[in-house]
């Protein structure tokens, strides 16, 4: 029988921030937002912002990036940023993944859950 194992950082939340299934994890998007849920002008910030907040999750589940085997990244106004939002997302990928490449989906959108939001990162760990 599968172990499952249920998160929620967020005790207002309504929902998981991630679930344990034996040795997969799954994590809901994590925006950029920091500790007091405010977001950084500078679209760089709130990107690495949005991998610290999963590096927490992941930790809390007793993972880490290490282990993401799968990425998907949802960005607002995708087309008047790519460039820039490629570059953070590799560079961020080399820095928090150094030993291995996840698979990875960006998709451009045309809102998130919050109105400041630009970025929403959703990943799968494997351990």
């Amino acid at each position: 029988m599968t172990d499952v194992k249920f998160t929620n950082q967020q005790p207002e939340d309504d929902y998981a921030q991630a679930v344990r299934m034996d040795d997969r994890v799954e994590i809901a998007g994590q925006g950029g937002w920091d500790s007091d849920f405010n977001f950084p002008d500078d679209l760089r910030a709130e990107i690495r912002q949005a991998f610290e907040n999963i590096a927490s999750v992941l930790a809390e589940m007793d993972s880490s990036w290490e282990h993401v085997v799968h990425v998907n990244s949802y960005h607002v106004g995708l087309a008047g940023h790519q460039d820039e939002m490629n570059e953070t997302m590799g560079a961020l990928f080399r820095e928090y993944m150094p030993h291995h490449k996840p698979v990875w989906t960006n998709v451009g959108v045309t809102a998130l859950g919050h109105s400041r939001m630009r970025v929403e990162i959703r990943v799968t760990a494997i351990d």
